[in-house]
């Protein structure tokens, strides 16, 4: 924090680049802040566009857990996903409603530098470790690359690939897929963003999974953790939660969970919690 423009990190999915409407309006929002002076990074997965693109190719879609694993030609698949079809979109949305967006990768300039996931046992899923490939464990961040395209105006519209420390024994860094969530909160920590924005399929943190009524609107850290351990938080937003969590200590000024809906990240950038759900450390609610 520090600086003269509020700043921020937008993540959604796959479904919402899928869905124009909601691209278009959630990047009609972005420029409505951009033209206050917000300053965002805007971090998009692919899922959908991969399981689809994997299909077309005829692949076996491979799975531990419900986490993809990425051998070698799935890492090419998702080059191509995220890198290509995915990002382009979203660029293309964004300058539409006005955003001087620039499409870049985790690999550019070695933003997003990961360790290859040594294989793990998985909860539910056998004794035998499991090797997921081509994925990656978030080593550093380096944010130079953002700050100079703010400084110069642009929006800089961010796919989740990440890039090994070193060249291999053939003179190149390797490349790996990374979750977004994981990129995204990374990225905010380490620019110390003011807001994180979690676009779901959900209006934000819910009571009870079913009843889209009971959004909590304000969670500190104590009580997402309780929530979670109570079982009030469950299946995917759990990782989504632990993510931002651990990840508020490191500087983030707030996390929203927010769906994505018209009217959700002004809503909640004008008042946080009154339209998805704000989480905050226990000493800042």
């Amino acid at each position: 924090m520090g600086r003269a423009h509020p700043t921020a990190v937008l993540k959604f999915g796959g479904e919402v680049v899928a869905d124009t409407m909601r691209l278009v309006v959630a990047m009609q929002e972005v420029g409505q802040l951009t033209d206050r002076g917000w300053r965002f990074v805007l971090c998009h997965g692919g899922n959908p566009q991969a399981n689809a693109l994997t299909a077309r190719l005829g692949l076996e879609k491979k799975q531990v857990g419900g986490r993809r694993i990425t051998d070698a030609p799935t890492l090419q698949l998702m080059k191509h996903v995220l890198a290509g079809e995915c990002n382009v979109d979203v660029v293309a949305a964004a300058v539409g409603q006005g955003l001087r967006a620039v499409g870049i990768s985790g690999v550019s300039a070695g933003l997003v530098t990961a360790r290859r996931r040594p294989p793990k046992v998985m909860s539910g899923c056998g004794p035998e470790p499991i090797d997921f490939g081509f994925v990656g464990d978030v080593t550093n961040i380096d944010t130079s690359l953002i700050e100079h395209l703010w400084d110069g105006g642009y929006t800089p519209v961010l796919n989740t690939l990440g890039i090994s420390e070193g060249p291999n024994e053939s003179g190149v860094c390797e490349v790996y897929n990374i979750n977004a969530d994981t990129v995204s909160s990374a990225v905010a920590a380490s620019l110390r963003v003011d807001h994180l924005f979690l676009m779901t399929g959900v209006p934000g943190v819910l009571r009870d999974k079913d009843d889209m009524s009971t959004r909590i609107p304000r969670l500190t850290e104590t009580e997402a953790r309780q929530a979670i351990a109570g079982g009030v938080i469950v299946g995917g937003m759990i990782p989504k939660v632990e993510e931002a969590l651990s990840n508020l200590a490191a500087g983030i000024g707030a996390v929203h969970v927010v769906g994505a809906d018209a009217g959700a990240i002004v809503g909640e950038a004008a008042e946080p919690g009154s339209v998805g759900t704000v989480l905050l450390l226990d000493n800042e609610a």
